[in-house]
């Protein structure tokens, strides 16, 4: 019979693939899969994972990241060779912290969950994540597992861009701050805060310093400091978790693996089982987001942490971490969904918190009119996902048939500049159009709810729509849109639209599946199937 044999294929976002082989272990002939080249491609995940840390339990990677204003919060992704890896769950339910996060009368845009922090502790098996919120407290979520339940664990003083290390003895600490770089001991349990006090003051001829990781090493205890948005450094005390700590410089203006894209920064460090050690960082790459890039790290003799460049720079490609074949395929970033079972993947997330008596998943996502409103930016439960790069396609098939009069649903390319394409009804009848001029000004407040562009009449009640996204900074940053009737022929639809790629959103584009009211509550629509495909 066919043996089944991990082979892996290149590209910016390399997955896993199953190869037939026959007996004498030769693969079945496919001319379009690449040799394996023993190298990786960077940006290992072509997503919008923004203020990494990557951890190591046992045999398994998990990385979390920023996800400001999305909600379930900080998503947990898994990997088993640093290189590939998929979505897992999220240490944050839902964004608990004010009602702006509701959409309900105010907005959370671009507060919420910045860079935070995740490990796991050993002694009780559990994983533990704290980030601080509208720099007010720290909440810190736990778990037995990173697909959840996450439960509220403690709420502490507000951590700026945390750290969290236990240490040897099993005694927690977080490093944190900005500029003024300071250490806090919790109390075993972790709910409360025993000491804290500053252990480093940037020079100013550095700037600032913020993004911290905590490491211990030998006995040496550091942390892990980014200058954004060009530089890295780190810090190392040689007496104890409270320094003092003397500062070197690891990068600075280093050119990056993306073309036309910013210099990796921030992120963090993590050692193999086999006792390499690696540096996950993000490149800043708009209209994308923040894409997570992988280099190698060797130790001088004197204990400093060395990136490894080639030729100069964070390179497009590096050899493959030396690890032992994963267990199982990971799922990969793109694909189908049908919302088969009763609840989403965790590869989805809302547009600030949803309103769960509007939504519901059972063989297709269900989305009820859940606000009266015309502007996209006030509407709830608008699901996102992110944007593969460097260029991709998502593809919505949409039963409206339950829409009501003055309804909108859709598919949009969603940030502070934004457009869609999708079905109005109005007055009995159903067009699809496209709109674009949604805009918001940098207070974050809605400046333009948009207007149409392209109009055509649709019966029937079900249609597909598209929206094929080019999210390379420095290239023509196009979104374009298409419909069809039948799932098969396509027309385009309406101008390109030209993505927006200033950073200061910091999210990058996505993908938003929408059905809001503008005049009374009460319809509904049906997503059957999204697939988001490459190229």
């Amino acid at each position: 019979g066919n043996i089944v044999q991990y082979d892996d294929w290149g590209g910016a976002n390399q997955q896993w693939q199953l190869v037939r082989v026959d007996g004498g272990g030769n693969p079945d002939p496919d001319p379009t899969t690449p040799p394996p080249s023993g190298e990786y491609t960077n940006p290992v995940v072509w997503q919008d994972f923004a203020d990494v840390e990557v951890i190591r339990v046992d045999d398994t990677y998990y990385m979390t990241a920023s996800t400001m204003h999305y909600s379930p919060g900080a998503p947990i992704l898994r990997s088993y060779d640093l290189v590939n890896w998929e979505f897992a769950g999220h240490a944050v339910p839902r964004l608990e912290f004010g009602s702006k996060y509701d959409l309900s009368g105010a907005r959370g845009y671009v507060r919420g969950i910045w860079a935070s922090t995740l490990n796991y502790r050993r002694s009780n098996g559990t994983y533990y994540w704290a980030g601080c919120i509208d720099f007010s407290q720290t909440h810190m979520y736990t778990s037995q597992s990173v697909e959840g339940p996450w439960t509220k664990h403690a709420t502490l003083p507000c951590y700026y861009d945390a750290g969290l290390l236990f240490d040897d003895d099993d005694t927690p600490y977080v490093a944190y701050g900005n500029g003024t770089i300071s250490v806090a001991q919790l109390s075993a349990d972790g709910r409360s805060q025993v000491r804290a006090q500053q252990v480093f003051q940037t020079p100013s001829s550095v700037g600032t310093l913020e993004g911290a990781r905590f490491y211990k090493r030998n006995g040496n205890y550091y942390i892990w400091l980014t200058r954004p948005a060009n530089g890295q450094y780190v810090l190392r005390s040689t007496n104890g978790p409270f320094g003092p700590y003397e500062m070197r410089q690891v990068l600075l203006d280093l050119p990056g693996p993306i073309s036309g894209g910013g210099v990796p920064h921030q992120g963090g460090l993590v050692q193999t089982q086999n006792g390499d050690w690696y540096y996950m960082a993000f490149v800043d790459a708009y209209p994308g987001g923040r894409m997570p890039a992988l280099a190698p790290i060797t130790w001088t003799g004197d204990g400093w942490p060395q990136l490894q460049t080639v030729n100069g720079r964070w390179a497009v490609n590096y050899p493959r971490p030396n690890l032992p074949a994963p267990p199982r395929v990971v799922k990969p970033l793109t694909g189908v969904d049908t919302f088969a079972g009763t609840t989403l993947g965790p590869q989805w997330e809302w547009n600030h918190n949803p309103d769960n008596s509007r939504w519901s998943v059972n063989d297709g996502l269900r989305l009820s009119t859940a606000t009266v409103t015309n502007d996209l930016y006030n509407a709830r439960n608008t699901l996102t996902h992110r944007i593969q790069g460097p260029t991709s396609t998502a593809t919505i098939e949409l039963d409206y048939s339950s829409m009501r009069d003055g309804d909108r649903s859709g598919l949009a390319m969603l940030r502070q500049s934004s457009a869609w394409v999708g079905v109005r009804r109005d007055n009995g009848s159903t067009r699809v159009v496209m709109t674009n001029g949604l805009t918001m000004d940098s207070n974050w407040n809605t400046t333009g709810t948009g207007t149409e562009v392209a109009s055509a009449p649709v019966s029937g009640g079900r249609i597909w729509l598209r929206a094929n996204a080019d999210i390379r900074p420095g290239a023509g940053r196009q979104a374009r849109f298409s419909y069809s009737t039948d799932g098969v022929n396509f027309t385009s639809f309406g101008p390109a639209f030209t993505l927006n790629n200033e950073w200061q959103f910091f999210m990058g584009y996505r993908f938003g599946i929408f059905n809001y009211a503008t005049q009374a509550l009460g319809g509904a629509v049906t997503v059957r199937r999204f697939e988001l495909s490459t190229p």
